[in-house]
């Protein structure tokens, strides 16, 4: 039977607590229904003064961290905040998750529970994902970690990471396949209609022009790009309009932004390209026309590059007119 420790930081998303219980406990059950012993004991862990603050079901035990003297897997999940206050709040938890690491156990992260990983140095020179919108405040704060946005988990090691929000499910579905077997894991699928096969989650991310930064000639170079991203504009043309030469102009521009001007303007056209799919039914062609392609095999490789799906795939998920 292995041990896996659920941790409850303060300001712990409740979904990423209840969710994680629901599918470890529904396991077990599954288990002692087939006449089989329970594989995990499962225990809901954190400071004293918050526990008691999550309704928990039967088989779930509830510890404070310096009860626990053992655990083969540590899950630290998502949380709600600014980053620098939570890590603040939960050093102590930061501290014992280290500790558990070194003494051997392996650790997992949910979402934004990466972040606990990383404060560790769990993360130095591994792979690792998280939301998407944490991504690259993660990599600027944790030079040594290798993120990867786009993936809804890793597996390096004996350290475990997750996408964003409910995709984080698919992280406890792998861990239990993976304990348990692929019959397991399919079975457990089937219950909780999580999809076992999706590995990116680029097609959530919503672009957000990245203008957070104070180069004022780039913040009018991107307003200009986000204008006309329909026309056939060149670098060499947005340079220009910023009185830059082109080679100082992608430098500046991809310090400011962390994107090339060319790269840039390709988000721009595929983020158009994704609120059109969501709203109408127009064909391949108008949509890569609209969005400033005039090849529309370019159009749909650009567009998987960046989403991790077909222009079809991305409309039948989501769009809400068809």
């Amino acid at each position: 039977m292995k041990t896996i420790v659920l941790l409850l930081p303060s300001r712990a998303v409740p979904s990423s607590i209840t969710g994680v219980l629901d599918i470890l406990s529904g396991t077990n059950q599954y288990f002692t229904e087939t006449d089989r012993d329970a594989p995990f004991r499962i225990v809901l862990a954190g400071d004293k003064n918050l526990t008691g603050s999550v309704l928990i079901g039967p088989g779930v035990e509830q510890r404070t961290l310096a009860e626990i003297d053992h655990a083969d897997l540590v899950m630290a999940p998502a949380f709600q905040g600014e980053p620098d206050e939570i890590l603040q709040e939960n050093a102590h938890l930061v501290q014992w998750i280290r500790q558990q690491y070194q003494a051997g156990a392996e650790v997992a992260s949910l979402c934004f529970g990466s972040y606990f990983l990383a404060e560790a140095g769990i993360l130095n020179g591994k792979i690792c994902t998280s939301h998407w919108m944490a991504a690259k405040d993660m990599q600027r704060r944790y030079p040594d970690i290798k993120m990867m946005p786009d993936v809804v988990l890793t597996d390096q090691e004996g350290v475990y990471t997750s996408g964003g929000a409910f995709s984080s499910l698919n992280l406890v579905l792998y861990l239990v396949e993976k304990f348990c077997g692929k019959d397991v894991g399919v079975w457990v699928s089937k219950m909780f209609s999580i999809d076992i096969s999706r590995v990116k989650q680029a097609h959530f991310a919503v672009f957000r022009g990245q203008y957070q930064h104070h180069d004022e000639a780039i913040h009018e170079a991107q307003t200009y790009i986000e204008q006309n991203y329909d026309k056939q504009i060149s670098v060499e043309q947005v340079a220009g309009q910023s009185n830059m030469s082109k080679r100082n102009f992608i430098r500046r521009f991809k310090s400011a932004t962390q994107n090339t001007p060319l790269e840039y303007l390709q988000r721009v056209k595929i983020e158009a390209a994704k609120k059109a799919l969501e709203h109408s039914a127009q064909d391949t062609v108008t949509l890569a026309y609209d969005a400033g392609y005039n090849d529309v095999k370019t159009f749909r490789m650009v567009f998987k590059r960046i989403t991790g799906l077909t222009p079809q795939d991305y409309r039948r998920k989501y769009c809400r007119a068809v």
